[in-house]
């Protein structure tokens, strides 16, 4: 039996030479993209002629893509987030989705976890004025019984406030589905959006991107935090309404924000990122070498399965 055709145009993917040896050794017959940035609509379609299945990251997989790719069997996702797929589009010409899920979570819940201590401790503030050679003490707040308000209670959000329980901190939860049983378990308060905006000292938002949760938020929601609050946004960057951040930082409505993630990436916006009450990265979060790993393994193995190897 011929060995699939399998292509790979996750950036991410490609770069990793240990999940590309682990690939092959399943497919001998996969090719990945050279490409340093992702590849257009044109070029994926050209990309993903004669390929059996495709092996898919941040790529935007609209329905001009699946159209013309109507001989895929299927497409395996490398990482988490789905908002890049045209689900309807797919299943229209009946090309099959295999997801993962919670690959990445530890890697997203750490960095979430070292932004909230950073902000409280101002350890971004004055550090980046001390390489100033401006020496200003100002240590900030503890972590400990700290309010904190996790929107999305999904894989991230859940081991977040795992790794929050040695902090003693109260913790506010909001999640679509029902959390009863999980609240008697885990020991957190169910709460509204808006009463974790008003009643948390941080917000964090874990929620994927869709048409109820975009720019979730905005400068109304902005207002009814506190003036000493932190936001904290490692899921998606259209959750947030950044010219209403923008404004917000700069007034001192809300204490400081730290950011992984952009309604565009990179973010243009060099006065934005300019603000000394904003710490942000590259969408790192859930690009550590371990988290790396898990997600491309999880994506070769739903292929394994799919092909029965």
């Amino acid at each position: 039996m011929t060995s699939p055709v399998i292509k790979v145009s996750s950036i991410s993917f490609c770069k990793n030479f240990d999940l590309r040896q682990r690939l092959l050794k399943s497919f001998p017959n996969t090719v990945f993209t050279n490409s340093k940035e992702n590849l257009s609509e044109k070029q994926l379609i050209d990309f993903y002629k004669d390929a059996d299945a495709i092996l898919v990251g941040t790529e935007k997989i609209t329905h001009l893509v699946a159209e013309n790719s109507q001989h895929i069997q299927v497409l395996s996702k490398y990482g988490v987030g789905i908002d890049n797929i045209d689900f309807e589009a797919l299943k229209n010409y009946k090309i099959k989705v295999l997801l993962s899920s919670g690959t990445n979570k530890v890697s997203v819940a750490e960095l979430t976890l070292s932004f909230i201590l950073g902000l409280l401790h101002n350890v971004f503030q004055k550090g980046f004025l001390l390489k100033k050679s401006i020496w200003q003490k100002n240590g900030g707040h503890q972590l400990y019984q700290k309010k904190v308000g996790i929107i999305g209670y999904g894989n991230v959000g859940q081991t977040l406030h795992q790794f929050l329980k040695p902090f003693d901190c109260q913790i506010y939860v909001n999640d679509i589905k029902s959390l009863d049983q999980l609240s008697l378990k885990n020991n957190f308060i169910i709460a509204t959006k808006k009463e974790v905006f008003k009643t948390c000292d941080i917000v964090t938002l874990h929620v994927p991107l869709d048409q109820s949760t975009k720019k979730i938020i905005n400068k109304e929601n902005l207002k009814l935090m506190k003036p000493s609050a932190f936001l904290v946004n490692t899921a998606r960057g259209n959750l947030i309404n950044i010219n209403d951040l923008h404004y917000a930082l700069s007034n001192n409505i809300i204490a400081g924000a730290a950011l992984d993630v952009f309604p565009q990436e990179p973010p243009q916006n060099s006065k934005f990122l300019a603000l000394e009450n904003l710490m942000v990265t590259p969408h790192i979060g859930g690009n550590a070498k371990e988290a790396q790993w898990n997600m491309g393994i999880a994506a070769i193995e739903k292929l394994e399965q799919h092909f029965s190897l």
